[in-house]
Formats: structure tokens, C-alpha cells, sequence
């Protein structure tokens, strides 16, 4: 896997450049206004007088719009227009959250406008987080990313333990001002991706150490242009050579094509896949077990916070354990770390029991996700990189959406234990895979 000396020395060079802290103050923000209008969405619905049911279809589809959509919006992305993309898919998402938080004010607006705001702000943020997934390759070094990245993580996690408090507090108060929230966030956003000194092409990548990239405006498998694999082709005389895009099939599974063929990316796709699915199928035994023995809400809030308050610490302290331990074999120790945290799981009952368990599972995935990820942005051709990020989205969201299902059908058949002993099963294949895969050295870095 190659050692990760390099990177871990670059976790503590100088100060990042100015658009990093622009697009970590972006991504900050958007997963703060997130936060706070997605805890209180159902109470909404539900305040409104509608079922369950029809929450848990509002959240279903707009999270299925998200995946189908991802893949198409990552192609003009990728295609040199990702900062408009970016730009205006954030304005789009502003509009339709405030919107939402007009239609609350007002009285019990029709379901019908509140899902049709919804779902235009989730295509929206489907397509900026489609575009943004190649951003780090084009305003940072190679030798940074894995700190970029962890930054970005590390305002995730940040986000999950004070957004759900602020939007909680801002709905006490009116059930319009979450949503107003985060349309300001969103605003935000828009402004720190508009001041972003990059136009974030992929060509502006060279720069950045990330390698050769397609011209603009031409397509690849053309002369001097990479194709899916990275590979190039000879560079000719270009005069009167017609230009040919290539299908939108093509188009769509260059990403695809890219993650069967890199061993690293394939690695990517399946521990992270795996690992995230299995953090929400224990969620949702945990919220089944509790449920069972009596608990409130007020449990599973302290739960989700101990655990986003511990996935902050290992986001930010992943670039310097990566630098001391190496890549390797922290993705070993890590693998196997999770199996008996998710055994033991099995025999929690207590909330403070959940908390600390999630806790320590939630300190150890950042610190392999961080390494993964970093490394998988300079595996990647930069103009590939958003449609290779919209493949692991995708996978990755496909895996969280299943999660819950499989959770229930193990807790209705075989006792709320049965979730938390099925992850640990599973982890336990993925631990034996990951002690034998080899992965080929990228030149020391991670």
C-alpha cells in the first residue's frame, strides 16, 4: 500500500492556501444547515398531521434522487464546468430551503409543495456534491490532500454533533427558522465557491501535482488525451481533425471503468461500502434495542452526539496517526479493531453503554477513510475525478439505504442482538480480505 512517511510530514508544513480554507468553510457550512433542517423534517411532516409513513417515503425518495442523479451531474462536472455547477446548484438549494421555511410560516402548506421543495433542493445538492468530489485534486497539492481531506471530514463530523442541537433549538423557537438556516448556509456556500480563485477546470489539476488532464472542450481518446484507464494516447497534428464526444453511456461509466480497473479504488469501494452500511445497520439495532428497553428519543441524541464528537477527534488526528503507524497497516489493525467493537454491540443495553461503543467505532473509521480517500484523489485522472466520486457515493449511499432493512429483518427474526452479531460477521470477512489484498506503492505517498 506504500508508506505513508510522506504524507504524515505533510500533515504539519505550512498554512493551506487560500481556496482550501474557502472550500472547507463551504463544505462546513452546507453540512451545518443540512444538519439542522434534516433533524427536524419529519417533525414537520409530522406536526402537519401526516403519518409516518409518509416521512419515511418523503426521505426515501428524495435520498433515491440524490443516488440516480449523481452520476449524470458529475459528467459536465467533469467536463470543465464545476464551479458553475457548484455555483448555482448551492443558489438552486437557498431558493428551495427558503421556500420550505416560507411555506412553514405561512400555516400547513400542501404536501405536495414541501416535497416539491425538497426534492429540488436534494437534486440540487446531489449535483453540488457530484461536482465538489473533485475539487481537492484542483486547489491542492498531492502532498496536502490527505490533510484537505481531513479537514473536510472533520466539518462533517462537526456538523453532525451541533446541527441536530441547532436545529432542535431553532424549531423550539419557529418551525420556519431551521430552514431559514439553511438556506443561509447554502448562501454561504455559494459565496465561498464563487470567491474560489480556481475555476477549478481539470487542466488547472497539473498544478497541483495531480497529473496530465484532457484539454478543454475536447473528448477523450483523442491524441495527448487520457482515456478511463489514465492511459494517454500519442499526441499529432490537430489541424482539421474533427472533434467526437464520446456517447453518454461512455460518458456516465468512464468513472465506473476507472474504479474496476484500479485495484486502490476497488479497495476504496469495498471497504468503504462495507463499513458504512455496517455503521447504520448497528444505528438502527441500537435505536431497535433501546426502543425495547424503554428509552426516548433523548438516548439515541446523546448517542449520535458521543459518536459525532468521536468522529471529529479521529478525523482530525488522522494525517498524524497515518504518518506514525503507516497506511497499511492501520487499514489492517482498524479492520480487525471493528470486529469486536461490533460483537460487542450485541450485548449493550444502556445508552451510555451504545454511546461509547459507537464512540470508539466512530474514532477508528476516520482515521482508514481519511487515508483512503486522500490516496483515491491522486489515484484519479483529474477529469475523472467526479464521476469516479459519484460511483463510490453511490455505492456507498446504496449500502446505508439497505442497511436499515436487512437491520429490521435480522431484529424481527432473530432478537435486537441479531444486527450487531450479522456486522460483526461481516467486518470479519472484510478484516481477512484486507490482511491479504496487496496494493501497489504510489511513489511513498499514502
Amino acid at each position: 500500500m506504500g508508506s505513508a512517511t510522506a504524507t504524515g510530514r505533510a500533515a504539519v508544513r505550512g498554512p493551506l492556501s487560500r481556496d482550501v480554507r474557502l472550500f472547507w468553510c463551504a463544505n462546513a457550512t452546507d453540512a451545518l444547515g443540512t444538519q439542522a433542517s434534516g433533524v427536524v423534517l419529519p417533525l414537520l411532516l409530522l406536526g402537519l398531521g401526516h403519518s409516518a409513513a409518509t416521512v419515511g417515503l418523503v426521505a426515501g425518495v428524495s435520498t433515491a434522487a440524490g443516488l440516480l442523479l449523481a452520476p449524470f451531474a458529475a459528467v459536465p462536472a467533469d467536463r470543465g464546468a464545476r464551479k458553475p455547477v457548484m455555483l448555482w446548484s448551492a443558489v438552486v438549494s437557498a431558493l428551495a430551503m427558503g421556500g420550505v421555511a416560507v411555506a412553514a410560516a405561512t400555516g400547513r402548506p400542501p404536501l405536495a409543495l414541501l416535497l416539491g421543495a425538497v426534492l429540488v433542493e436534494r437534486f440540487s445538492t446531489a449535483v453540488y456534491e457530484a461536482a465538489a468530489a473533485g475539487t481537492v485534486a484542483l486547489i491542492a497539492p498531492a502532498a496536502d490532500s490527505a490533510r484537505v481531506v481531513a479537514g473536510l471530514s472533520a466539518g462533517d463530523q462537526g456538523a453532525l454533533v451541533l446541527g441536530p442541537a441547532l436545529g432542535g433549538a431553532l424549531y423550539q423557537a419557529s418551525r420556519a427558522l431551521p430552514f431559514v438556516a439553511d438556506a443561509v448556509s447554502y448562501t454561504v456556500t455559494a459565496v465561498c465557491v464563487g470567491a474560489l480563485k480556481s475555476d477549478l477546470r481539470p487542466g488547472d489539476g497539473e498544478a497541483a501535482g495531480t497529473g496530465p488532464a484532457p484539454g478543454r472542450g475536447e473528448a477523450p481518446g483523442e491524441p495527448g488525451h487520457e482515456d478511463a484507464t489514465g492511459a494517454r494516447t500519442p499526441a499529432g497534428p490537430r489541424r482539421n481533425r474533427p472533434r467526437r464526444r464520446p456517447a453518454l453511456r461512455a460518458e456516465l461509466g468512464a468513472g465506473l471503468a476507472l474504479v474496476r480497473t484500479s485495484p486502490f479504488l476497488r479497495l476504496v469501494l469495498i471497504w468503504t461500502t462495507t463499513v458504512n452500511g455496517v455503521i447504520v445497520a448497528l444505528y438502527y439495532g441500537a435505536v431497535f434495542t433501546l426502543q425495547k428497553g424503554g428509552h426516548g428519543g433523548a438516548p439515541m441524541g446523546l448517542v449520535l452526539a458521543l459518536s459525532g464528537a468521536a468522529g471529529l477527534t479521529g478525523s482530525l488526528a488522522a494525517p498524524r496517526v497515518v504518518g506514525r503507524i503507516g497506511a497499511a497497516r492501520l487499514l489492517i489493525g482498524v479492520s480487525w479493531l471493528l470486529v469486536p467493537l461490533a460483537a460487542a454491540l450485541a450485548t449493550a443495553r444502556g445508552p451510555w453503554t451504545y454511546g461509547g461503543l459507537f464512540g470508539v467505532f466512530c474514532l477508528l473509521m476516520p482515521l482508514v477513510t481519511v487515508v483512503l480517500q486522500s490516496r483515491a484523489i491522486q489515484e484519479t485522472p483529474p477529469a475523472l475525478q467526479a464521476r469516479t466520486a459519484a460511483v463510490l457515493a453511490t455505492a456507498v449511499g446504496g449500502s446505508a439505504a439497505l442497511a436499515p432493512v436487512l437491520a429490521g429483518a435480522c431484529a424481527s427474526r432473530a432478537g435486537t442482538a441479531a444486527p450487531a452479531l450479522a456486522s460483526a460477521a461481516v467486518l470479519t470477512v472484510l478484516a481477512c480480505w484486507t490482511t491479504y489484498v496487496r496494493i501497489p506503492a504510489r511513489g511513498g505517498a499514502v
